[in-house]
């Protein structure tokens, strides 16, 4: 974790608007940390770091013109759920391998059109099936957070178990999830 990542949504904002920081070195310290600990965690099931750098890079002119959205420059983890245009989109799933939508599902417009940015997108329970993260086409959610003393893997969660350890490992400032059956409650 690093200073930046270590921002909540509410403090990154207010540095951005007040340009004590850019949304390009806040969205880069999120990619180094997403490279340095995705591995140990398995949060993220892509990673999009030009669409990220194109993205914050459009915020900070936003920024600087004092014309930014809500979330302008406020760099997001996107559960596999989520229809991203021309971003892979597969629920986690073998069965939907490759799948690149050529739409964009209403949350994520709604998160751009605010000035959001994409990092990537998050595992998941496939199909949004299951509460432990462990049915994922790509393997297991590792829980960040340990019993103390212990060095036991602790599921995160499901179906969203991708969004909350990416969050709780400070690899995004936000990110989206669903509650199905609870799994964010």
């Amino acid at each position: 974790m690093t200073e930046l990542t270590a921002l909540t949504i509410a403090e990154a904002r207010d540095k951005l608007q007040a340009k004590e920081i850019t949304a390009t070195e806040l969205t880069a310290s999120y990619l180094k940390a997403i490279d340095d600990f995705n591995g140990t965690f398995n949060a993220y099931v892509a990673v999009t770091p030009e669409k990220a750098l194109a993205m914050a890079k459009a915020s900070d002119l936003k920024l600087s013109q004092g014309t930014g959205g809500a979330l302008e420059g406020i760099p997001l983890g996107i559960k596999d759920l989520f229809g991203t245009r021309d971003v892979h989109t597969q629920a986690a799933s073998h069965i939907l391998d490759g799948f690149r939508p050529k739409y964009e599902s209403t949350v994520t417009r709604n998160l751009w059109d605010d000035g959001a940015v994409m990092l990537g997108k998050l595992n998941m329970d496939e199909f949004a099936m299951g509460s432990s993260n462990e049915t994922s086409y790509y393997g297991p959610v590792i829980n960040p957070w340990r019993a103390e003393g212990s060095n036991q893997n602790l599921v995160p969660g499901g179906s969203s178990g991708g969004s909350a350890a990416a969050v709780a490992a400070h690899l995004c400032a936000g990110a989206t999830a669903t509650d199905t059956g609870g799994s964010i409650r």
